[in-house]
């Protein structure tokens, strides 16, 4: 039961739900908003509807059987979950991977980054009205899909980033293929630009809405873009570097105000730099070996490891403990960045219009596997 469902209410005051099953909350999360009149005096998030218990279940499964759960996390990026997961592994085995599949990786979750935002695009577009650009981002984004099914063989779940490297080489063609979609992209989004930012009614849902401060961000532990979009240059790719983004010349981008509309420019800028890595990987891509010789079944060495990668969502990281006797992890505890992201949001919201909640709610790109694992 949501907290502010047992508040005292004036008589001028009621208690609105919003979902859990609703378009603008992203997936079965639900909002108690309590409101007089239009205006949204305080709101609460209700999670839960889709825990899994997936730490648990890790406990349970031998290390490659738990792959592709992970999967299912934050299902609009699951390259990523399989990234920190098999990062951790590798640590604690100190599995060397071979450079050409460290090169692969960062092609395929950059190519992943990219379809995220563009679902952020056009999600977020259908929320403040603007329903051509969610046929628009649509459009890219299976473009995208179909790079990746070219060599995962999945569209929705991959199970690709494997412990020791990836499961498959690139396929034939891909290379060609990814060229012409890196080249092609800009200029598709040169159209959202013209449609997004002449849009009188579009500017004014979005600036001033939901403004979040840099100290109150870093306090309540929002990350990725939302943590940016306050100015905060922090990233994980370049601050904890790890695979082969060291090695390759990218910005950390960052917007002022904090925002609806700072987050929404975020992920619209973000994917232009990750065109340009994915471009760099190209060219730098070695030959060689695409995955390391592992034994068939994993048994770790007695010890615990923590790993953290740069999701689209933000900071995802997971805690690894092996016993050194069992096939399978002894603890795993995961850190979403959608969780924390989320917990921020009624600091934001509270006091605002409800067609400014629905905004500001979307801009925080939250995933609801990501939420409650």
């Amino acid at each position: 039961m949501a907290q502010l469902s047992t508040t005292k209410l004036k008589p001028n005051e009621m208690l609105l739900n919003m979902g859990p099953q609703h378009p603008s909350t992203h997936g079965v999360c639900r909002l108690v908003l309590k409101v007089d009149g239009e205006k949204a005096l305080e709101v609460e998030p209700v999670i839960g509807y889709l825990h899994r218990g997936m730490e648990k279940l890790a406990e349970n499964r031998t290390y490659i059987q738990f792959l592709p759960l992970t999967d299912r996390l934050d299902y609009v990026a699951p390259l990523g979950n399989n990234q920190v997961y098999v990062q951790a592994i590798e640590e604690l085995m100190e599995i060397e991977v071979p450079e050409r599949a460290d090169y692969i990786r960062v092609i395929m979750l950059e190519l992943q980054r990219i379809a995220s935002h563009l679902l952020f695009i056009s999600s977020f577009g259908a929320d403040v009205g603007a329903w051509t650009v969610l046929m628009y981002g649509f459009r890219e984004r299976e473009r995208l899909l179909d790079l990746l099914e070219m060599t995962t063989g999945g569209r929705m779940v991959y199970s690709y980033i494997w412990p020791g490297g990836v499961r498959y080489d690139l396929a034939d063609g891909f290379v060609e293929k990814c060229r012409k979609e890196m080249e092609d992209l800009p200029k598709y989004l040169e159209d959202y630009k013209k449609y997004f930012y002449s849009n009188e009614i579009f500017l004014k849902r979005c600036e001033g809405v939901g403004i979040l401060k840099k100290e109150d961000a870093v306090n309540m532990g929002v990350t990725g873009a939302n943590l940016r979009a306050c100015g905060l240059a922090h990233d994980v790719r370049k601050d904890d570097p790890y695979s082969i983004y060291d090695q390759l010349d990218f910005k950390v981008i960052t917007e002022k105000g904090g925002d609806t509309l700072a987050r929404f420019n975020m992920r619209l800028r973000e994917i232009y730099e990750s065109i340009n890595i994915v471009n760099q990987a190209l060219d730098a891509l070695p030959k060689g070996d695409f995955r390391a010789k592992i034994p068939k079944i994993l048994k770790p060495p007695f010890g615990e490891v923590y790993s953290r990668t740069e999701a689209p969502r933000g900071e995802l990281s997971m805690y690894l403990v092996s016993d050194g006797e069992s096939k399978s992890p002894f603890r795993l505890k995961i850190r979403s960045p959608s969780f924390c992201n989320l917990s921020a949001f009624p600091a934001t919201a509270r006091g605002a219009i409800l067609a400014d909640v629905v905004a500001n709610f979307a801009s925080i790109d939250i995933v609801l596997g990501d939420v409650d694992r």
